[in-house]
């Protein structure tokens, strides 16, 4: 064995065996992508500290249906939703005539909802305060008059039960020009003037930042959308301090209250962790450390958590993509069809493939969302296999005719003509198409924050909710330059493991 095979062996090894981050340990508490879900997930997280309870926040999950299927798979323990959301879109098939009876809906399914928290967090439908003063709208019934309209919502206010179409449908809109648009963007687009109206949370920050007017459900058309808890029966035999300590904020946070905790963090630039615990001073009475951690440890934890999914998902794409690459080589007709597939994973929305990836991940006994994600696992293995598989099939093609030929006369067996006259040849594309795979592989990885699978894109996602470029930065820069890295060490490579006379011969 050759000292550049021997290297390569035991740097593959090195990737393969050794953990780069830790798994997540304790009771989990889960949080949607949005700034008030985000700071009760951290209320719940420093209650559980305050009684010893080494409870972990998974923040920024996605949006209802994630977090609900986490619950009910036993990914997570407890997250905080609203009656009208539990209502109209989790139990949406159900009759659902008092509290009675959506709590023994959620107990069928193994899940507690605690009493209301104290305030009302309904949809609403807002405009920039020039734009609705300029058209004299003060309710939802008089945008009829003004079908040419561009509203931007939420994909998940599309298609909820009580969202986009059942708005629509009671008060008889007219818009047709309607998309769906992630709510951060959204905003910035109706700040632009790029939209005129976007759905909206009554008691969101964002409000107020962006200058926005709410237009009054004149129809009533709206439930009501009462914080609660939901957590797992079981929760209270594993953690019955924790569970205690939880129900302590049923009827404690008022309407205004929790305005002024998202304008806390929207407006005054506090953090999640730190408004959570001084509510929870100030209010109940109950007092814990508001540690933050310093920007190097914030990168480097996000840093080991990144190269976790690039390096599970990349190694996992090498040792499936290169198989297939030889087989598309060797036969034609099956090598149009893998390619073809490939190519065709390559144009699936990275979100729907999360979403997708995320009930067989469970079913299979996987952590499907947050930190460790097998979801985004996958998701980025099967990105990662076009490059990997056309550049080994253009390779082995690319190799001279007279050259296989020479081997047949030498008698060598297909296998050994593989292993010691096409891959060795073929080795330059097949190495072109690993590290393009990589490069693309550290780049989707940030996708992976969407379900809270940690890494790089996880304070962009934060950065982009609280219009913090500070924050976008922070995993931005490591991102670009993990990438630019991963170049540097496939130039390394190429360096190491392509033959001479190869390398000799694109020089010249």
């Amino acid at each position: 064995m050759s000292k550049r095979t021997l290297f390569a062996a035991i740097a593959l090894g090195v990737l393969l065996v050794v953990p780069l981050s830790n798994d997540v340990v304790g009771p989990r508490i889960g949080s949607k992508k949005f700034t008030e879900s985000v700071i009760l997930g951290e209320l719940a997280r420093a209650l559980a500290e305050s009684v010893n309870v080494a409870a972990v926040h998974q923040r920024e999950l996605g949006g209802t249906r994630i977090l609900f299927e986490a619950l009910c798979a036993g990914e997570i323990d407890a997250y905080f939703e609203y009656t009208g959301t539990i209502e109209r879109e989790i139990l949406s098939d159900q009759e659902i005539a008092d509290r009675a009876a959506m709590q023994a809906a959620l107990a069928s399914k193994g899940i507690q909802m605690s009493r209301p928290l104290g305030f009302n967090n309904s949809y609403g439908i807002g405009l920039a305060e020039a734009r609705a003063a300029e058209l004299g709208l003060e309710t939802i019934s008089q945008l009829t008059r003004h079908p040419e309209l561009v509203f931007a919502f939420t994909s998940e206010f599309l298609d909820r039960g009580d969202g986009w179409p059942a708005l629509r449908d009671a008060y008889g809109l007219p818009q047709k020009n309607v998309t769906g648009m992630d709510h951060d963007i959204a905003y910035r687009q109706l700040a632009n003037g790029a939209v005129d109206a976007v759905d909206v949370y009554t008691t969101d920050a964002d409000i107020a930042y962006w200058g926005l007017r709410v237009l009054a459900d004149d129809r009533k058309h709206f439930p009501r959308y009462d914080a609660v808890l939901l957590y797992r029966a079981d929760l209270e035999q594993r953690e019955p301090e924790w569970v205690t300590a939880l129900l302590r904020l049923e009827g404690s946070v008022s309407e205004p209250e929790m305005r002024a905790l998202n304008a806390a963090v929207k407006i005054d630039r506090k953090t999640e962790t730190a408004v959570a615990t001084e509510y929870l001073q100030d209010q109940l009475g109950v007092v814990v450390a508001a540690a933050e951690d310093p920007l190097l440890v914030r990168v480097g934890k996000r840093t080991l958590e990144h190269l976790e999914l690039v390096r599970l998902s990349f190694m996992a794409a090498v040792f499936v993509g290169l198989p297939l690459g030889i087989l598309a080589a060797r036969r034609r007709g099956l090598g149009q069809v893998i390619l073809a597939l490939t190519g065709v994973i390559q144009t699936v929305p990275a979100l729907a493939l999360l979403v997708v990836l995320i009930g067989p991940m469970a079913a299979l006994g996987l952590q499907s969302v947050g930190t460790g994600s097998a979801a985004a696992i996958c998701a980025l293995f099967l990105y990662s296999l076009l490059p990997i598989v056309r550049n080994t099939c253009d390779g082995l093609r690319g190799v001279a005719p007279d050259l296989i030929e020479s081997a047949d006369a030498l008698g060598l067996a297909s296998r050994e003509r593989l292993f010691l006259i096409e891959l060795p040849l073929a080795s330059r594309s097949i190495l072109a198409g690993l590290k393009t795979a990589a490069i693309l592989n550290i780049g989707f990885a940030t996708l992976g924050a969407l379900i809270g699978a940690g890494g790089y894109g996880q304070p962009i996602l934060t950065g982009i909710r609280l219009d913090d470029y500070q924050l976008i930065l922070e995993g931005a820069v490591p991102a670009a330059a993990l990438a630019l890295l991963a170049q540097g060490a496939f130039e390394l490579l190429d360096r190491t493991l392509i033959p001479r006379g190869l390398r000799l011969q694109r020089e010249a």
